[in-house]
């Protein structure tokens, strides 16, 4: 596997491996590594000659006192992980090499529609950094393929409209949520939970998955008192909640009557983790 910093180093790359003709896949992620990252490299394996993987922890989507200079970096042990998994390429560049004229002169990509509500709406800006640093990525890998997890689901639509709206000749793959053996959706974050929250940290999919049972079953039709309930059985767990959502799984619209394919979306904090989930419901469909 080689490690390259700079965009010049990059693309030397990159420009030697499309003259061989080979389909290139890309997994751009923020560093401290877990087998939910792994899992989309071994996704990425199986669909392209070349694989790059990028960490970069991304300032632009971070918002005031949030957590981007405690945020784990972890460059030397994460290239460790990725040795195994045959990754071609590591590219770790440096803010300074992404955002060049600092990020105040940045010009920024947004997403409408579905970049403003859920995530977007308890993190305003957020999607746009997100949106951005992809957009950049983009132009400097220029991949054939982009693999992203659903656990981080409004991302992954986010991400699928601008490439969409932006004209990225790239395909867009979402890998399933990385669960450990309890439940819990892996995530970074999951490293700020104490001993005791971890104990508590699964309830979040249990809460899901009532839920889902619940709408499938036909046992509840009206979603706001669903969420009322999810959001109280979570505090009464320990977790501050921030929404419980049912949405439209295509355009993360309230639902109306006719639409079948659905995502129940949750975000809480637990401590000083902000955790987030989803889980897909089939509305009016035996499973």
């Amino acid at each position: 596997m080689q490690t390259v910093h700079t965009v010049t180093e990059l693309r030397a790359i990159l420009d030697n491996w499309r003259q061989s003709g080979d389909k290139i896949a890309f997994v751009p992620t923020m560093g401290d590594l877990h087998e939910g990252h792994l899992s989309l490299v071994s996704a990425a394996k199986k669909q392209a000659d070349r694989v790059v993987v990028s960490i970069f922890v991304n300032p632009l989507q971070f918002g005031e006192n949030e957590d981007f200079d405690s945020y784990p970096r972890s460059l030397e042990h994460d290239s460790e992980k990725l040795q195994p998994h045959e990754v071609d390429l590591l590219f770790a560049p440096a803010v300074a090499a992404i955002y060049p004229d600092g990020l105040n002169n940045q010009t920024q990509v947004s997403v409408t529609a579905v970049s403003d509500t859920l995530c977007g709406a308890s993190r305003p800006g957020h999607f746009n950094g997100v949106a951005t640093v992809v957009s950049k990525l983009f132009n400097m890998v220029q991949p054939d393929i982009a693999l992203f997890g659903e656990k981080d689901y409004q991302q992954l639509l986010v991400i699928r409209k601008l490439t969409s709206d932006l004209c990225f000749p790239v395909e867009i793959v979402g890998v399933e949520t990385c669960r450990e053996v309890d439940g819990l959706a892996m995530s970074s974050r999951n490293r700020y939970l104490s001993e005791s929250q971890r104990d508590v940290a699964p309830a979040l999919y249990r809460e899901l998955r009532k839920a889902k049972k619940l709408i499938e079953s036909g046992t509840v039709k009206d979603f706001g008192q669903l969420s009322e309930l999810a959001c109280s059985s979570l505090s009464n767990s320990g977790f501050i909640p921030d929404y419980f959502e049912v949405r439209n799984a295509s355009n993360l619209a309230k639902p109306e009557a006719e639409d079948h394919d659905l995502l129940i979306f949750a975000a809480a904090w637990l401590g000083k983790a902000r955790l987030i989930d989803n889980i897909r419901v089939s509305r009016g469909e035996k499973k």
